[in-house]
């Protein structure tokens, strides 16, 4: 089977879909982080700059993600590529930061770890044999 087929083939298309389905809850959770960083800021709650401006750009990445994992579904091995190392890098980025002391408090820092896992779920999932398959390593 080429990896032509294989892009068609059911296990590489449910990949994709669990592989949507993970970014999607990132970006849900980045969204319910966001959001109550927002509601604290208006309530008056002590909330910084970082809180703000790391939970807006979380959230925005999201749907690029989600871009990208469409046009990895259509064939492209550059936005497999970039799925493949974000899903791989993001996790890594966001719980490193979250552990230098003092920098945020520790219900920001539970809630973007939980984000954290989605994109580690999807990690796995551009790892695993179907997607692996679909798009066998460049040369």
């Amino acid at each position: 089977m080429t990896a032509t087929t294989q892009l068609h083939d059911q296990r590489t298309q449910e990949a994709f879909g669990t592989l949507r389905k993970c970014v999607t809850l990132f970006g849900a959770v980045s969204g319910i982080v966001f959001g109550t960083v927002a509601v604290m800021a208006f309530a008056g709650h002590g909330v910084t700059s970082f809180m703000c401006i790391r939970g807006a750009v979380l959230l925005a990445i999201a749907p690029l993600i989600q871009r990208m994992i469409t046009r990895a579904a259509t064939g492209s091995y550059q936005a497999f590529d970039r799925v493949r190392t974000l899903s791989a890098v993001m996790p890594i980025a966001i719980i490193g930061v979250d552990l230098v002391p003092g920098l945020c408090p520790a219900w920001y820092a539970v809630l973007q770890g939980l984000s954290a896992v989605a994109l580690v779920g999807a990690a796995f999932i551009t790892r695993g044999a179907a997607l692996s398959a679909a798009f066998p390593k460049k040369k």
